[in-house]
């Protein structure tokens, strides 16, 4: 019996960063895939993105162009060319706002990283959990799952504490 599917967060989390490459890309197959992000933590503590993908990367701002150029034909060529431009911009504006987004999760879920590891971060759009389960078993990583609205708390709260963080300022020494 099939659930519904569900927007997820999957880390992949792996010993051995070479195992992670090959998961990569083997994810883009999995049914419901939207992105993906490799990460790894050098011995010295620094995060270091291996590789990055994002499905249908460009189609909203090709979109926008396209719809903007049919809808500013009825203006003639100027309208057109306006159109197009207008079009392009707001779908641009759709991506920028999404690889933003990408950004805070990637923030968020550093702290996840082991030193002299990686981890594979997977959107999906998932109906069953085993294809994924089974792709961490091939490769060797261990399977966090987390909801988008789990993973949008976290954004949050991690938003939150640093804000009040910024806030309090530095400690007045009273000179």
């Amino acid at each position: 019996m099939e659930s519904s599917p569900r927007d997820n967060v999957l880390l992949l989390t792996f010993q051995d960063p070479e195992r992670c490459g090959d998961a990569f890309r083997e994810a883009q197959h999995l049914s419901g895939y939207r992105q993906e992000v490799s990460v790894a933590r050098r011995a010295d503590g620094e995060l270091e993105v291996l590789d990055t993908h994002i499905r249908g990367t460009g189609a909203a701002t090709v979109g926008g162009g396209a719809a903007g150029l049919a809808l500013g034909l009825l203006g003639g060529p100027v309208g057109a060319l306006l159109g197009f431009t207008a079009g392009a911009l707001l779908g641009n504006a759709a991506e920028q706002h999404h690889l933003e987004a990408g950004g805070e999760a990637l923030i968020t879920l550093s702290t996840r990283v082991p030193e002299n590891g990686a981890v594979l971060i997977l959107f999906l759009h998932e109906r069953l959990p085993d294809p994924a389960d089974e792709l961490a078993a091939r490769h060797g990583a261990s399977v966090e799952r987390l909801s988008a609205e789990e993973l949008a708390a976290e954004i949050e709260d991690l938003k939150r504490r640093t804000d009040t963080d910024a806030s309090e300022g530095p400690a007045d020494d009273g000179d």
